[in-house]
C-alpha cells in the first residue's frame, strides 16, 4: 500500500509541470557576490544539518516507527526531487547548470522540518521551519534557484512528511512540561511505550 502511495506522488508530481524537450546549450556563468556565496555555503550546512538532528533525535528517543517514517519520507522527497531535476530542463539563475527545479535543498529541509512537526510536535517543528524557511530564502537570494523552485520543493517535501509521518505524541501520551524547585528549573517529559 505504501509503495503505491509513493508511486502516485511521484507521478502526481511529474505530471504538474512541463517537461522541456531537447538539450539547450550552456549560457554563460552569472558572477554572484561574496555574500551570495556565504548564504549558499550556509544553506547547505542547514539542509544537512536539520535531517541530521532529526536523526540523532529519532535514534535518542528509540523511536523505530518514527525512524522508519522517516526514512520513507526521505525516500519519497529524494525520488521526486530528482526525477524532477533531471527531467525538467530549467537553468538556475546563476546559470551554472540546467538542474534548477525543484530545489533539493528547500525539499529536504522542509521534508525534516514537517516530519519533526508532524512526529514531536510544534515545539521541534516551528524552530525547523523557520530554518527551513532560511534555506529557501538562501537559494534564492544566493542565485541558485528561481522562487518557484523552492515552493516547489518546500511543497514536495513537506507532502511527503504529511503522507508518511503520524504523530508519536498523541499514540504515547507525551507530556512535556516546565518544572521548577526554588533555585532549579528544568523540563519534565514523559510518555507511554
Amino acid at each position: 500500500m505504501k509503495i503505491e502511495k509513493i508511486i502516485v506522488v511521484i507521478f502526481a508530481i511529474i505530471s504538474a509541470f512541463p517537461h522541456h524537450a531537447g538539450a539547450q546549450t550552456a549560457p554563460a556563468v552569472v558572477p554572484r557576490t561574496g555574500m551570495q556565496k556565504g548564504v549558499d555555503l550556509s544553506t547547505d550546512v542547514v539542509a544537512v544539518a536539520l535531517p541530521a538532528a532529526a536523526l540523532v533525535g529519532t535514534l535518542c528517543a528509540q523511536d523505530w516507527k518514527g525512524l522508519i517514517q522517516g526514512v520513507e519520507t526521505a525516500a519519497v522527497t529524494a525520488a521526486a526531487t530528482l526525477i524532477l531535476k533531471y527531467s525538467i530542463d530549467e537553468w538556475r539563475p546563476d546559470m551554472s547548470n540546467c538542474h534548477s527545479f525543484p530545489s533539493g535543498h528547500t525539499a529536504v529541509s522542509f521534508a525534516s522540518a514537517a516530519y519533526l512537526q508532524r512526529r514531536y510536535g510544534w515545539a521541534y517543528g516551528a524552530p525547523a521551519y523557520a530554518l527551513s524557511c532560511y534555506v529557501a530564502w538562501g537559494r534564492v537570494f544566493a542565485k541558485k534557484h528561481h522562487f518557484w523552485d523552492v515552493i516547489g520543493g518546500a511543497v514536495i517535501g513537506a507532502a511527503s512528511a504529511c503522507i508518511f509521518t503520524t504523530p508519536f505524541a498523541r499514540r504515547h501520551n507525551l507530556q512535556v512540561s516546565p518544572v521548577s524547585h526554588g533555585n532549579d528549573i528544568g523540563v519534565y517529559a514523559s510518555f507511554e511505550f
